[in-house]
């Protein structure tokens, strides 16, 4: 691999269909060139490719971590779902400790878990769907069905591995 790897957590079928139609609702169709996701690191330089699939099918042969959204953001430019999972949280901690050295600054700061539902809009569209989907918003649980890698290649992700939990 000679691109840089994205590494995401998997959602549910539910779930991802539930997430990704909102996405696709209300993201600018020219900017929404990937599904809806839940990234954990941004840019691992494509040297760590064997060592990533390694370590993501290691954690993949345990739970599932529980995971629930939590809250709905506003962004500067747009809206996202803020999401709690202390055991995805510990995950993304450990693959940080293993590429420490590797890691971009965007990726060395505290890590926010959230999924971008809209982003790149005016500031006045972006209220007012924060408006609109915190009116009806409950907290509710979010299943995590796996860990996957993808190539970035300035477009569309490339899909690179996929590792569903098993335990």
């Amino acid at each position: 691999m000679n691109a840089p790897i994205v590494v995401t957590a998997l959602f549910g079928e539910a779930d991802f269909a539930w997430l990704d139609g909102l996405r696709r609702a209300h993201f600018p169709p020219e900017r929404n060139l990937v599904p809806a996701h839940l990234t954990l690191f941004h840019h691992l330089p494509p040297s760590l490719d064997a060592e990533i699939r390694r370590r993501l099918a290691g954690i993949a042969r345990g739970p599932r971590p529980q995971a629930s959204i939590e809250r709905v953001m506003l962004q500067a430019r747009g809206v996202a779902f803020a999401l709690r999972s202390p055991e995805l949280e510990d995950m993304r901690a450990s693959l940080a400790d293993a590429f420490a050295g590797m890691l971009t600054p965007q990726d060395q700061h505290g890590w926010r878990p959230h999924v971008t539902i809209q982003n790149k809009v005016d500031p006045g569209e972006a209220k007012a769907l924060h408006r609109r989907l915190s009116a009806e918003f409950e907290a509710r649980p979010l299943a995590i069905a796996g860990l996957a890698a993808w190539a970035y290649r300035g477009g569309p992700w490339e899909p690179h591995s996929r590792h569903p939990f098993r335990g």
